[in-house]
Formats: structure tokens, C-alpha cells, sequence
């Protein structure tokens, strides 16, 4: 991912707290042999520094993929909009349409989990993220609704190795330029638009102070 000195995170706190309220993504591993890589898309639970937790189906192509190579990156994007030509210019011959989203990639080390005890408890922390209510059961190795099936799955604890972190609002653009965008970003309010204009004018505030 291209990620320009303007559209980089002001800093750890900026991705730490928009990736926090976000726990659905894709995993992408290098594929076997020159093979296309396998990107899949899940839930996972991350605990906010050091380690994704998730789990997946044993037939999953990943497993093989990850036993060749165990790097992998948990790739996130979201609070996206598209910026026309029109808002970028006075004139369409000169404008440059863009994109406009966030995105969090986490360069991961993999280990694979097979023992039961230690799928039971990736299983207990993901339950507790995604259904913090607790009206889940009980999450055992031995006991509990689960138990019969974790046979069926694979856990997979990732080691976070890198942070890539990228919020591309135009915060390097002149000032009349950002204000036209926000403008056209309320105006339309599509899905997405009032999270990117959100960004985009609290980055701006950053920038010009």
C-alpha cells in the first residue's frame, strides 16, 4: 500500500482508534508455489497492541498456504467515498478524480492452532469481543456447546510485525479545495460520505493548525 507522508497516521493513537470499533477484515497469505494468494474474509478479534485471534474452517485453503509461508497481513479499509472530478476543479479539464478511505494493514507472524484447549480459547476471547452480552455458553475444551466442534476448526493466533496505516482525505490540498469536497460530500450523502467527510475535515483541522 502507497501511503504518501500527507496520508500517513498522525500517529499510533489515530488507526489504534478507528481499528478498535472495526473487527471484520481480509487475511491475505502468498499462495503455494507461485499460486495466486489466498485472501479471506473474516472476522477476527484483535487486542489492540500485539495479537489477532480467529478462527477458521479446517478445509480452509489458508492452512496450506500459511504452512509454506506464515506471514500474513490482516487488511481493513472502510470509511470510503469517491471524489469526482468536479470537486477537485473549477474545471474538468483540469481536475483529478481520487478516492477517498481508511485503511489498517497488520503484517503478522502465524501460528497455527490445533490443540483443543488452545482453540477453546481463541474461541472464549473472539465470544467475548463479538457477544460481550456473555449469551454465548459455555467455551471449554472438555464441556459446553462447542466442544464437539472444535474438531472442525483451526485457530490461528497472528503476531503483529508491522502496522501500515493510511487516512487519504486530501489533508495536503489547498484549503478551498478541502472546502469544496466537504460541501459535496454533504450534499450527496451517500454510504460512506458523512464517515469520509468526517476525516476529511478532521485532518484538515490538523493540518492547517
Amino acid at each position: 500500500m502507497l501511503i504518501h507522508p500527507w496520508d500517513a497516521a498522525q500517529d499510533d493513537e489515530e488507526w489504534r482508534s478507528w481499528l478498535r470499533t472495526r473487527d471484520f477484515g481480509q487475511i491475505a497469505v502468498n499462495g503455494v508455489a507461485g499460486a495466486a494468494p489466498v485472501v479471506v474474509p473474516t472476522h477476527f478479534f484483535y487486542d489492540g497492541d500485539a495479537e489477532v485471534l480467529l478462527h477458521l474452517a479446517r478445509p480452509n485453503p489458508i492452512w496450506a498456504a500459511l504452512e509454506a509461508n506464515p506471514v500474513a497481513v490482516v487488511s481493513v479499509h472502510d470509511d470510503y467515498a469517491y471524489i469526482p472530478t468536479s470537486w477537485r476543479s473549477d474545471s474538468p479539464e483540469t481536475g483529478v478524480p481520487t478516492s477517498y478511505y481508511a485503511a489498517v494493514q497488520l503484517v503478522c507472524r502465524a501460528e497455527i492452532v490445533d490443540d483443543k484447549e488452545g482453540k477453546a480459547e481463541i474461541l472464549r476471547r473472539q465470544l467475548a469481543h463479538h457477544q460481550p452480552a456473555g449469551d454465548h455458553g459455555e467455551v471449554a475444551a472438555d464441556a459446553g456447546p462447542y466442544r464437539k466442534m472444535l474438531s472442525s476448526i483451526r485457530g490461528l493466533r497472528l503476531r503483529v510485525e508491522e502496522v501500515r496505516a493510511k487516512f487519504k482525505y486530501d489533508a495536503h490540498r489547498p484549503a478551498e479545495l478541502r472546502e469544496r469536497v466537504s460541501r459535496g460530500l454533504a450534499e450527496r450523502d451517500l454510504p460512506g460520505d458523512a464517515a469520509a467527510l468526517a476525516h476529511q475535515r478532521r485532518r484538515s483541522a490538523t493540518a492547517t493548525s
